[in-house]
């Protein structure tokens, strides 16, 4: 179990913000990737939220020949037949399951957070979100798929069934191809979880588009 909390980059768009975001970055980047969109999410005369952006520790990535970088667990390949880091996963788990509490411990409830990330960091969004004890305002996955979906109906939690919950992916991926996305949202909805769905013309990336269909998203659910 994790036993002190991440280093993370905060941004507050304004005074006493009730509500936050807990935005994890992809492999090999920081907390400081998705810093420059704040302002693109949320406008001056907005409600103060809290943006989050946590840095995965080092560790050696196996897909990457054992370089080590931030990441949130190893990866030996993107693909269904690969082996799961099921350790490093459940770590990371722990780790921003503490972020969650500490913003507890400030006076936002888990009902007026959101859990978000992008690429590897949008798959571990998605594992903690679902299988978090108590609803959160909404899970997003970016550029993502699903970990450890064997276990999901054993370890999902009611209180997030009907959480809100926003995926997103580039048709032009060349990392993660889209194909597991929409396999991610199709076993998501066998399930019974609402998804809203968007399909971009982009890389492995984020577009002006999805920004702005991601700070629509916030206003509801937020």
């Amino acid at each position: 179990m994790q036993t002190h909390l991440l280093d993370a980059v905060e941004i507050e768009t304004g005074r006493s913000p009730q509500a936050s975001v807990i935005w994890l970055h992809g492999l090999g980047a920081d907390g400081h990737d998705f810093e420059p969109v704040v302002p693109e999410l949320v406008g001056p005369k907005e409600r103060a939220l809290r943006f989050v952006f946590p840095h995965a520790p080092d560790r050696p990535v196996t897909i990457n020949n054992g370089y080590r970088m931030r990441a949130w667990y190893d990866i030996a390949g993107i693909d269904r037949h690969s082996i799961e880091d099921e350790a490093g996963i459940r770590g990371s788990d722990a780790a921003v399951r503490a972020l969650i509490a500490r913003e507890n411990e400030r006076g936002v409830p888990a009902s007026r957070i959101v859990l978000a990330g992008f690429s590897q960091g949008g798959a571990l969004a998605l594992f903690t979100g679902l299988r978090y004890p108590e609803k959160l305002a909404g899970i997003m996955g970016l550029s993502c798929y699903l970990l450890l979906a064997s276990t999901l109906d054993a370890e999902r939690q009611e209180a997030n069934q009907s959480t809100p919950i926003f995926m997103a992916h580039g048709t032009f991926d060349p990392m993660i191809d889209i194909s597991l996305g929409e396999e991610s949202r199709k076993f998501l909805e066998s399930k019974g979880y609402a998804i809203e769905w968007h399909r971009y013309p982009m890389p492995h990336s984020l577009c002006a588009e999805e920004i702005a269909a991601i700070a629509g998203w916030l206003r509801r659910v937020l």
